[in-house]
């Protein structure tokens, strides 16, 4: 069982971040009840994004022969792919080389947090007018998980795009733009499957990877990653559930208690579709992870990264078409100091068994054929390393927009295949440069979207999705 705590059934419909309809009424109306299952033609899309930014150097672009001050203190290693090395750090994943490809050559121009996560959440390199780096507008471009949930067909009484654990938040604070359906309208955003609390100075993997960027003595700890208990209140019978008006009652007192905090949007007036999400066995079973086996959570590590990807595994088979999965809150992979202990001991450890247990499982329930799998940061880190000693002990790197490695698997992806190249430097790309625009037609082609696909603003104006072609060589044709 999971080694964190566990909420009752009693608190099933509270109102709170970790519950059902706290994870949010307002995606409620685009829900359609479809009872068949998905068919061997489905295709699903798991977004893996790294909060903070990869360092190319650090995990899947190594630099061996350049100077130390830029090849850091890791060293390559063979992956089951002739001529392919990477960190040796990721064991597991070198060892599946052959079931996944690397594209070296992703490139923009930002070097900003919030512009970069917002050109990587939406897959546009020019920024929105009006852009605000401290906060969300309604004019930004849509998230790709946005676009998702918009134009994909809802499955098994799913949301089309859900995202997890949590909201990307700035230690501030503030709320990272590019994650929401901008000008699209609120209606529109992907799910938020919320189970982990917002700390400010806690990174990494709950429980046992957690760990403070600058080895602050007092440094803050989350308490908790707290799954969504879709069980009925104790005593109700679910034949019986649509006509307990006291149950109705709670879900319109949840809705009134969040359009009161009108932080996250107008909340849709939908409780029949809420009745129906938790009287539905396999929309349960999917958000269900309390009674998953012991050979899972050992597999995927017992921790917030293995719990997540296990969570999209869950998630894709049950019918959602588009996972984007936070792989660490608060920018963790924002390595300017003290990279290579916390690389080596909090973030590879958690990621490389997660990723390789996602791998696995996908393959042997049928699924990888049909789910791409994507992993990206906002942007890489500089060639060169750099010390910053009033806030941390040891070196790192900083932000770095010029190129970053693209990882990718399943959903037609090729394994053992490098497309592109960066310089000698790992600074920027010398062969078959990739855009954002690129990774998002990557991630439209593989949902099975055709050219023609387009969403609507507000204004009913329509707005093609593709803005350039998938990237080429990582298929079989």
């Amino acid at each position: 069982m999971f080694a964190h705590p566990i909420v009752s059934r009693r608190v099933a419909l509270q109102a709170g971040a970790s519950s059902l309809l706290g994870l949010g009424l307002e995606h409620l109306a685009p829900l359609r009840a479809e009872n068949a299952k998905p068919t061997k033609s489905a295709r699903s899309v798991i977004y893996i994004f790294l909060s903070g930014g990869l360092g190319q150097h650090d995990s899947f672009d190594l630099k061996p022969d350049a100077p130390a001050e830029i090849r850091g203190e890791f060293r390559p290693i063979a992956t089951a792919t002739p001529g392919v090395r990477i960190c040796e750090h990721l064991p597991m994943l070198a060892s599946r080389s052959k079931m996944w490809s690397l594209v070296r050559s992703l490139t923009h121009r930002s070097n900003d947090h919030s512009g970069s996560h917002h050109i990587m959440l939406t897959g546009q390199s020019q920024l929105p007018v009006g852009f605000n780096p401290s906060l969300p507008r309604p004019g930004d471009w849509p998230s790709l998980a946005a676009v998702a949930n918009a134009v994909t067909r809802p499955r098994n009484n799913l949301p089309p795009a859900v995202v997890l654990p949590d909201k990307i938040v700035h230690n501030s604070g503030n709320v990272t733009p590019g994650q929401f359906a901008g000008i699209m309208g609120r209606a529109r955003d992907p799910w938020f499957l919320e189970m982990s609390a917002f700390e400010p100075k806690a990174y990494g993997a709950f429980p046992e990877y957690e760990f403070d960027h600058q080895d602050r003595k007092f440094a803050g700890k989350r308490t908790s990653f707290v799954l969504p208990d879709l069980e009925l209140p104790q005593g109700v019978d679910p034949l019986r559930f649509v006509s307990r008006m006291d149950i109705l009652k709670a879900i319109d007192g949840q809705r009134q208690s969040m359009d009161r905090l009108g932080a996250t949007g107008a909340y849709q007036r939908s409780r029949g579709d809420a009745v129906s999400l938790l009287t539905d066995r396999r929309v349960r079973k999917a958000f269900d992870l309390q009674h998953a086996s012991e050979r899972e959570l050992d597999r995927y590590g017992r921790n917030a990264f293995g719990w997540s990807l296990l969570m999209s595994a869950r998630l894709v088979e049950a019918g959602v078409n588009l996972v984007q999965v936070n792989l660490g809150n608060n920018e963790t992979w924002d390595t300017h100091g003290n990279a290579f202990p916390h690389l080596k001991d909090k973030l590879f450890p958690p990621t490389d068994r997660a990723l390789s247990a996602l791998l696995d499982d996908l393959q042997e329930r049928g699924l990888l054929e049909s789910t791409l799998i994507v992993m990206a940061g906002e942007f890489g880190r500089t060639p060169k390393v750099s010390t910053l000693p009033t806030h941390y002990k040891h070196a790192g790197r900083d932000h770095w927009g010029a190129v970053q490695s693209l990882w990718l698997a399943g959903g037609g992806v090729v394994g053992g295949r490098v497309i592109g190249s960066s310089d000698a430097k790992g600074a920027y790309p010398a062969t078959d440069p990739q855009t954002p625009e690129n990774f998002a037609a990557t991630i439209y082609d593989s949902l099975g979207l055709p050219k023609t696909t387009a969403w609507t603003d507000t204004e009913n104006r329509p707005h093609h999705i593709y803005h350039s072609d998938p990237i080429r060589g990582l298929n079989r044709n």
